[in-house]
């Protein structure tokens, strides 16, 4: 599998931006007052993006030899997409107020692109790293 790293890396990037472009526009539809965001269509699009995210990232750990809990960087990345994705079920479905959703949806999308630091980094605290240490 590893002679495949290069499309597999390729396809799991496009699917890290596929699906931060899908929750952006999500969410600033929703919180225009459209209704789609939530509707059965765009929840299943975004299921298989991230579904599809998830595997490759599942076949890249394999090919690279990398492991959450092995590797810092990955384990970060493991933590900080848990956050994520709570912050943004509150963001869509769970916040009270539509204050707290706004905010949630902020906030996830700041994790969002934390883990992408992460990510580019290889560092567990991401572009934070060189002034943190």
């Amino acid at each position: 599998m590893s002679e495949f790293y290069a499309e597999i890396r390729y396809l799991h990037v496009a699917a890290v931006i596929a699906s931060g472009a899908l929750f952006f526009v999500r969410g600033l539809a929703l919180f225009a007052g459209f209704g789609w965001p939530l509707a059965g269509p765009a929840r299943r699009l975004s299921h298989v993006v991230d579904t599809i995210l998830l595997a490759a990232a599942l076949m890249l750990t394999v090919v690279v030899g990398q492991y959450p809990l092995a590797d810092a960087w990955l384990t970060a990345k493991v933590a900080l997409l848990a956050v994520y994705v709570g912050l943004g079920v509150a963001a869509f479905w769970r916040g009270r107020t539509r204050a707290v959703r706004i905010a949630c949806w902020l906030l996830a999308l700041a994790v969002y692109g934390f883990i992408v630091s992460v990510a580019r980094t290889h560092d567990p605290l991401g572009a934070l790293g060189p002034f943190l240490r």
